[in-house]
């Protein structure tokens, strides 16, 4: 079982990206006691929040507190019921919306679920690739695709290998699946001009899928593993357990062996330097996860990066909202669009830091 303070911990931020209001998830985390079964358990309360919200009408908001419910990952019956219950009342609720539709890319190793918008045979727009880190989903990630349309480029939201429905195994190899998506959607998207967005650990698949597929022309980040925390076996084990668990339950690897294992997965200096497309990162000066050498690594060897620093955790919670803007703006920058978006956004970027300079840091 899953240790309740961590969850607790570390729940908040994927709450706020989502849009869930405060009072609702505090309600929810002070039924909480344990991580076993029954009344007072993590997924028996959200759960019950999703099946309330549902009962009452509200499908997004019940989509969201089952993804809660399955929070960090699938590890039994209880939680696949979860996800199986978030999976089926998004697919409910997208047939309600235009253009949101379903994608399932089959691969050696196992199939990768997207949900997709703007995607278009006879006018294929540039793609965006949204992903989050090993303890989200997609339907998390999801609401953004009615961006698609205002960015004029067709969104693909997915997950991590092992994450959610993706039954790709997660090992040194999957940053494979980037350029496998790239050609599953050559024919209604403009693949040769695709961004991405990942978050957490997929920014480490996103570099490394940027230095061996040229259709890859910008990366916008956010607490992405590099090299340091890969290779060291200190800070790996001062790493917060919810981490561990889930990193060893995506690879299929024990806990004792996972510092071996990942070893071999950080990105050399020289495969930093070889990148030469654009690179916006946002960095938790506070990150209890990624060890601030891989920040430094970043600085020192990519051609072209600009970071966004807040002084914070990781994933930088208490500045969900701001980073969000600061991402969508990134990938504006990236495509060289100066127009009324991009010039919306830094006037919201703009106002956000004031009321933090004025009012102080949002609660």
């Amino acid at each position: 079982m899953n240790d309740v303070t961590e969850l607790k911990q570390f729940v908040v931020v994927h709450a706020k990206a989502q849009n869930i209001p405060a009072e609702r998830y505090e309600r929810v985390l002070e039924r909480i006691t344990s991580d076993g079964d029954g009344p007072g358990s993590w997924v028996h309360e959200w759960s019950r929040d999703g099946d309330e919200l549902e009962l009452a009408g509200k499908l997004p908001e019940a989509i969201r507190s089952h993804a809660m419910a399955r929070f960090p990952y699938v590890d039994g019956p209880a939680r696949q019921r979860a996800l199986d219950r978030c999976v089926e009342l998004f697919e409910r609720w997208r047939r309600t919306q235009s253009g949101i539709e379903r994608i399932d890319v089959d691969l050696p190793g196992g199939r990768v679920g997207c949900w997709a918008a703007g995607l278009s045979a006879t006018a294929p727009r540039p793609l965006l690739l949204v992903s989050g880190g090993i303890v989200s989903i997609k339907e998390q990630w999801a609401p953004l695709l009615a961006l698609a349309d205002r960015l004029g480029m067709a969104m693909v939201v997915t997950e991590m290998p092992g994450a959610g429905e993706n039954t790709v195994r997660y090992d040194s190899e999957s940053w494979r699946i980037l350029p496998a998506l790239l050609d599953a959607l050559a024919d209604r998207a403009r693949v040769e001009e695709t961004y991405a967005v990942a978050l957490s650990f997929s920014g480490h698949l996103a570099l490394r899928a940027a230095g061996s597929d040229p259709r890859l022309r910008g990366l916008v980040l956010a607490g992405a593993p590099v090299h340091d925390f890969f290779t060291d076996a200190d800070w790996q084990r001062a790493l917060p357990r919810v981490t561990v668990d889930t990193l060893a339950h995506l690879t299929g690897v024990p806990v004792e062996d996972l510092g071996t294992e990942l070893a071999g997965w950080a990105l050399k200096d020289e495969e930093l330097a070889a990148l030469d497309v654009p690179v916006a990162c946002t960095v938790s000066l506070r990150d209890e996860i990624i060890p601030a050498g891989d920040v430094e690594r970043l600085r020192a060897g990519l051609r072209s990066l600009r970071l966004h620093t807040y002084d914070d955790v990781h994933a930088s919670p208490r500045y969900v909202g701001e980073t969000r803007l600061w991402n969508v703006r990134s990938v504006l920058r990236m495509r060289g669009g100066y127009g009324v978006p991009h010039a919306l956004l830094d006037v919201l970027l703009f106002l956000l830091g004031t009321r933090r300079r004025l009012l102080g840091p949002p609660r």
